[in-house]
């Protein structure tokens, strides 16, 4: 046997090994470019010029499916303008991509001239040459795209083992692409509940959930609308239960700085060394129970608004820490010995007259005129009489929301309403109105119902209230027991008035009053 003749049964295997040898390395790349990044269109253009380079796979393509148009469409190509070539679309059954799509079998061709199927959009191919395609299977049975290219061998063995090579990256890139998706759907569901909750704050906190049209309140949406807008430091003041966090939120949500955190504090709630904590945060260690380190309110508001309420609760010792965060924007977390910066929207609010403790020394002065940039006054509820019956109705929406049932508040309820002082403001409106409706069993909150809550014993005359029009006693809305109710009010609760208002003669009214089960006001 010659020389040539050992060489020729010698080769072939010799190339096989070589193959071999550069498919795994192949492996061990595209394994390695695949799991460094996120970024699909990237990472299979990576994966490309590894076949290329290590395994001489050239001209290669990817296509991926597009679940919204059902199209395939080119995600990477080697040789070739990307941006060109991913106009380039490929239907089901169209080309020999289209083949692999609909059959979702590979498909190897010797010689690509000879193939009708070859439509050569991409015009990177080599004529002659061999071409392989195979499916990249997501599952069992969907087929997501195509890894595709073009090989120099010409020997049937070394172009079945390429052909294996192929179909195993394709199921390295399939594992890619389903993981990508994963990251992509999660991102577009978080996103959407990003959008959903920021929706839902500004419902619950914007100018739509702060209810009154009097003059004084349309005074404070006006100073909100202003105030807003800047990172001016705002001290809203005005007595318990008159919505002072209600208008930090709105001017939170409202300003440039609504995306960022809003932070909240009481200051009433913590003594001085468990505040200094809480706002300036502490490092591992500083105090007992300390076991970790722990950002501060100011840190975590970086950026955002941080409302302290109750501010003039803070003694004297504190509020001078307090006062030199306000002036530098910095300091040190407790038992820390570097300096911290923060960007931080400060409002405040209380219910105490600081001018007057400023007198006494219970509060700072330069404390106050570093707070009282922009002073927001909360009127009590008294003073703005006018806007209990809207307030009424909103506070039962929400109420009715909060028991999952439906709530109604009659007309005559809420002139009762409106002749309270109302000490606790709306939050004493607010729990009366949450004990009319516990006591409500038909959901609907009339003038009886609301005199069981205790109110009627406290009525007063409210110099603030707004003079009130005569109900019209023949509106077609108005059911008879209301009509009755709202004129016995008008006769100041005098039968035979109450009665000569409605044409009745004062038997018929005392009839009305016993059947419609009306109780009887006693002047």
């Amino acid at each position: 046997m010659s020389v040539s003749d050992i060489s020729k049964q010698i080769s072939p295997s010799s190339e096989r090994f070589k193959l071999l040898d550069d498919e795994l390395t192949g492996l061990y790349k595209v394994s390695r470019v695949l799991s460094r990044s996120l970024q699909l269109q990237e990472t299979l253009q990576g994966v490309l010029e590894v076949l290329n380079d290590e395994v001489r796979l050239s001209a290669g393509l990817v296509t991926l499916l597009n679940p919204d148009t059902n199209e395939q469409l080119v995600s990477a190509v080697h040789n070739g303008d990307l941006r060109k070539t991913t106009r380039v679309r490929y239907q089901s059954g169209e080309g020999i991509v289209g083949a692999i799509l609909k059959s979702g079998s590979t498909i190897v061709v010797t010689n690509i001239d000879d193939d009708p199927r070859f439509l050569d959009r991409l015009g990177i191919y080599i004529p002659h040459s061999p071409f392989i395609g195979v499916p990249i299977r997501v599952g069992e049975n969907k087929i997501v795209g195509v890894l595709a290219a073009q090989t120099e061998a010409n020997d049937d063995n070394l172009l079945s083992e390429q052909t294996r090579f192929m179909e195993m990256v394709a199921n390295l890139i399939a594992q890619s692409v389903r993981l990508s998706w994963q990251v992509e759907s999660e991102r577009k569901n978080l996103a959407a509940e990003r959008d959903q909750l920021r929706r839902t704050v500004s419902a619950d906190y914007g100018f739509d959930n702060i209810v009154g049209h009097s003059a004084v309140m349309r005074r404070i949406f006006d100073q909100i609308r202003q105030v807003a807008k800047w990172n001016t430091t705002v001290l809203i003041r005005g007595e318990s239960g008159t919505g002072k966090e209600l208008i930090a939120n709105a001017i939170h949500y409202n300003s440039p700085r609504a995306n960022a955190n809003f932070i909240k504090l009481n200051c009433a709630a913590l003594p001085d060394n468990l505040l200094e904590s809480e706002l300036f945060g502490h490092e591992k260690g500083a105090f007992t129970g300390a076991v970790a380190q722990r950002k501060g309110r100011f840190e975590q508001a970086d950026g955002g608004t941080l409302f302290l309420d109750e501010i003039g609760e803070i003694s004297p010792a504190f509020q001078a820490k307090l006062l030199r965060v306000l002036q530098e924007g910095e300091f040190e977390r407790v038992g820390g010995a570097k300096t911290i910066k923060v960007d931080v929207r400060i409002i405040a609010a209380t219910n105490r007259d600081l001018e007057i403790d400023i007198e006494s020394g219970e509060f700072r002065e330069d404390l106050y005129y570093r707070l009282n940039v922009m002073p927001l006054y909360m009127p009590k509820l008294s003073e703005r009489a006018e806007d209990i019956p809207e307030l009424a109705k909103f506070l039962v929406l929400k109420i009715a929301k909060q028991q999952e049932r439906s709530l109604t508040i009659t007309d005559s309820a809420v002139r009762l309403l409106m002749r309270h002082s109302w000490p606790g403001n709306v939050r004493e409106l607010e729990n009366c109105l949450e004990r009319a409706a516990i006591m409500s069993e038909e959901g609907s909150i009339d003038r009886d119902v609301i005199s069981l809550t205790g109110i009627e014993d406290k009525i007063f005359v409210n110099n603030n209230a707004p003079v009130q029009d005569a109900v019209d006693l023949n509106d077609p809305k108005m059911d008879e027991r209301e009509r009755v109710i709202a004129a016995l009010e008008q006769a100041g609760w005098v039968q035979a008035k109450a009665a000569r208002l409605l044409g009745m003669t004062p038997r018929q009214i005392a009839y009305r009053i016993q059947v419609l089960n009306i109780k009887v006001r006693q002047i």
